[in-house]
């Protein structure tokens, strides 16, 4: 393979997206009723050859990529699969809402320093969001019965290409109105600047939720 080849043109490229993460577990009524009952996820399938083989595939609210769980679907130890992330708009609702749901989960935290805190070896962080709720700044961690884990993490204005601008979408009504109540605030701040109310709001408020979800810089 040649550099030319590495330096392809990106419309040149295959995409190699992530669509499923394979969990291992020891139970897997037990799971299927963590993820699907509790959790609340959406069950796509339930399917199962002899006593050798069953497959259960969930989706959790909003994502683009599902989990599977089940019988002969890995070797991996149930409980391995550590700091699988989560990410949501609102990191406090999202936590409200699983202990809504029965579920055990740690206080909201952030790194003093870096990021590297989200990991179970250190643990060590600082009680509470991220100062100015920065995003990608801020954690809360759960457990599944076999102690798979998973990390939340709270993303509001994505790093530059991580989102393609032509391409934005929000993955629930909860996701928009989180995203238009910051453009709100934003927009608050605009109208102090200028000194003057902005009728042609509508757009200002789009032109901020999209660079916003790319990563674009925002409007002032």
């Amino acid at each position: 393979m040649s550099t030319a080849d590495l330096d392809a043109p990106a419309e040149n490229r295959t995409d190699f997206k992530i669509e499923v993460l394979v969990v291992p577990v020891s139970d897997v009524d037990k799971a299927r009723a963590f993820y699907a009952d509790i959790l609340g996820w959406r069950v796509d399938a339930d399917v199962s050859a002899g006593t050798d083989f069953r497959l259960v595939h969930v989706t959790p609210p909003g994502s683009p990529c599902s989990v599977m769980f089940g019988t002969g679907l890995t070797q991996a130890a149930p409980g391995s699969a550590q700091s699988t992330h989560l990410v949501v708009s609102d990191i406090e609702a999202a936590c409200a809402e699983l202990v809504r749901r029965g579920i055990q989960i740690s206080e909201v935290y952030h790194c003093s320093t870096g990021f590297a805190c989200r990991f179970p070896f250190p643990r060590e962080w600082s009680v509470g969001a991220a100062p100015d709720r920065r995003s990608y700044g801020s954690f809360a961690s759960f457990e599944d019965p076999d102690g798979n884990l998973w990390i939340l993490q709270e993303v509001t204005s994505r790093l530059p290409g991580r989102v393609d601008p032509t391409m934005t979408t929000y993955g629930s009504v909860s996701d928009l109105a989180q995203a238009m109540k910051r453009a709100e605030t934003a927009h608050g701040e605009h109208e102090k600047r200028t000194g003057q109310p902005d009728a042609e709001w509508a757009d200002w408020y789009a032109s901020y939720m999209i660079a916003e979800q790319s990563g674009a810089p925002l409007p002032r």
